[in-house]
């Protein structure tokens, strides 16, 4: 009696399709999103994200991946052959590499944004500092990004346009402010950490690094637009991307209004 029970019960089931696997599954006919992978500086970190979630809800079927790292390190990840899609440099030089090295066709590099440099530190200003020649007081804690950093390297481009100008800048300020350098960092947001975290009295930054969140803690100082470096930032499509059409859709989206629009709002200059 008790067999005769279970089979009845078993063989409604199976009619009903209550037993998981069997009967109509809605979830084996959902398709899989096609992923692609952007390898993008550390700088593109809050406009990417943003960009990206717009983009997926346009386009539904696809998943972007970011991969966030200073340029130099994208590049080295790049040699090492990292499967990806898109690559966003904050500098030419990087792009310029990624051509040479054969992972870019060089028709396919597009100058998507601009950046400008500012002074950043601490709310609490340790190093009381007011203006930019007090950068070259002896004592002060400052950050900057090592030279193959793009923002590094920038930084020490403005440095030496400080010398031989008439700016109102002490004659010897790049010579007081690299006395007054404690660390060199791998990307432009260590730098902010460590200003946020008063762990330096000053550093120098891109001016879409100072969010919203970090204007709470920070105050900011101009650099003068004679002194200032533009940061230039190329895009491309990878070579060895997989999903070629994918790839080149978000970068068109990239380079669209909408998303010009987008990195204008986080303080991009549009090329």
């Amino acid at each position: 009696m008790k067999k005769a029970l279970i089979s009845l019960v078993l063989l409604v089931c199976f009619s009903s399709g209550c037993i998981s696997g069997y009967g109509n599954n809605e979830s084996t006919d959902q398709t899989q999103k096609q992923a692609i992978t952007v390898l993008a500086a550390a700088s593109l970190t809050e406009s990417f994200t943003e960009i990206g979630k717009k983009f997926e809800a346009k386009n539904p079927e696809i998943q972007v991946i970011f991969n966030f790292a200073g340029s130099q390190t994208l590049f080295q990840q790049l040699e090492q052959g990292i499967p990806a899609d898109v690559f966003a440099s904050a500098n030419q030089k990087y792009m310029s590499d990624a051509i040479a090295s054969g992972f870019v066709d060089a028709p396919k590099s597009k100058i998507f944004a601009k950046n400008d440099l500012i002074v950043i530190y601490p709310k609490s200003n340790p190093g009381n500092i007011q203006l930019l020649p007090d950068l070259s007081k002896a004592g002060l804690k400052i950050v900057i990004a090592a030279e193959q950093v793009p923002v590094g390297k920038y930084t020490l481009e403005f440095l030496d346009k400080t010398e031989g100008t008439s700016s109102n800048l002490p004659a010897d300020f790049k010579v007081g402010f690299m006395k007054n350098v404690v660390s060199y960092e791998n990307t432009v947001k260590s730098v902010v950490s460590k200003v946020m975290l008063g762990e330096a009295d000053a550093g120098v930054v891109y001016l879409t690094d100072v969010t919203s969140d970090a204007r709470n803690e920070l105050e900011v100082i101009k650099i003068p637009t004679e002194l200032n470096v533009i940061a230039t930032y190329p895009i491309a499509v990878l070579k060895s991307s997989q999903n070629t059409a994918l790839a080149q859709a978000f970068v068109d989206y990239i380079l669209s209004e909408e998303g010009q629009d987008i990195l204008q709002d986080y303080g991009f200059i549009n090329p």
